[in-house]
């Protein structure tokens, strides 16, 4: 269980990254009320004031943080099965995945619920009936276990859907659904486990296809256009304004999939990459080496930069690591990495 941080400030010569995407990791820049705790984060994202929404497995599912870690409000007590996915849209409304309960919500900031889509608790007919996409027989319709969503500048939805299909899902603004895409499979267009999925300026979509070990991208209509391999079972995608594309990806040491088989005798954990909008790796850190140490990973889920261009990382430390005694019960489950000033000496990292 993750208890309360009491501990000091961060050290800021520890440094990971490089170049222009330096930064220093803080696992503990968070502070939670007394009595408070969550199993693991899930997921995080920062709205227009630079507040940042930690979705946790725990009894209250939200809590909201200002940009230094001060505990503002909580909700989600008794909302959902088993949270996954949360994105914050232009308009600060709050957007979540619940894979167990195949459904997917959006929420004022205060917690309100608006609306939600799908069906609680009943699954579209794939075959599935676990998170195991082994199971999955045919591609279906909205929602087996879906996964993560992304907001077009039109205000639609792209959701990705996720271990128990294969198909990413167009919703317009007011949740009705467009078009369908995606099949099981390794080749272009299909999926095994589309987890994660970001848009960039030019409406271009990019879908963490994890055990694919690969990112796909599509136009804003589902036609297919490349594919980027340089990744580890990547979770999920973030693009910035200025059209880099950050990628927190799960590795081959965490929560494999019974039977699934690591590239190499040694893989690479997690870690965190930054490519160009060409696709040219420009930084990356993490490797799993030492995975419970500041700036280093052990299973990452989430990645969100605040408007300030920090980063946060979510690991699913519990489900991955801790419940199968891969790791101790005190390794971090969220992560800041605040950007470092110019001329700051790198001492150490991961």
């Amino acid at each position: 269980m993750h208890e309360t941080s009491t501990s000091s400030p961060p050290n800021r010569t520890l440094l990971v990254g490089s170049g222009q995407f330096t930064y220093a990791p803080d696992a503990a820049w968070c502070r939670l009320p007394a009595g408070q705790s969550w199993l693991e984060v899930v997921g995080v994202a920062t709205d227009s004031r630079d507040r940042v929404f930690v979705f946790s497995r725990s009894v209250q599912p939200v809590s909201v943080f200002d940009s230094e870690g001060t505990y503002l409000f909580g909700w989600g007590q008794g909302e959902f099965v088993r949270p996954h996915g949360i994105t914050i849209g232009r308009d600060d409304a709050v957007y979540c995945t619940d894979d167990t309960d195949h459904t997917v919500r959006k929420y004022t900031p205060e917690g309100r619920l608006l609306w939600a889509l799908g069906t609680s608790g009943q699954p579209s007919n794939t075959g599935a009936t676990s998170v195991d996409y082994r199971e999955i027989r045919r591609a279906a319709g909205p929602f087996n276990y879906p996964t993560n969503l992304a907001l077009a500048a039109d205000g639609s939805l792209y959701i990705t859907d996720g271990y128990g299909n294969a198909r990413v899902h167009h919703f317009s603004s007011d949740g009705r659904l467009l078009k369908s895409w995606g099949q099981p499979g390794a080749g272009p267009g299909q999926f095994h486990v589309p987890h994660g999925i970001a848009i960039d300026a030019a409406g271009i979509i990019y879908v963490a296809d994890r055990e694919n070990s690969r990112l796909q991208r599509f136009t804003p209509a589902g036609e297919f256009v490349d594919e980027w391999t340089d990744v580890a079972r990547p979770s999920e995608v973030f693009i910035d304004p200025a059209g880099r594309v950050f990628v927190a990806e799960l590795g081959f040491r965490a929560g494999m999939f019974p039977g699934n088989q690591p590239p190499t005798p040694n893989p690479v954990g997690g870690r965190v990459s930054i490519f160009s909008s060409s696709g040219q790796l420009l930084s990356r850190w993490g490797g799993g080496d030492n995975p419970c140490s500041p700036g280093d990973f052990f299973a990452p889920h989430d990645i969100w930069i605040d408007r300030r261009g920090d980063l946060y990382v979510s690991e699913v430390t519990y489900t991955a690591g801790i419940a199968r005694g891969a790791i101790g019960p005190d390794c971090h489950t969220l992560q800041k990495f605040s950007r470092a000033a110019k001329g700051t000496e790198v001492v150490s990292g991961p």
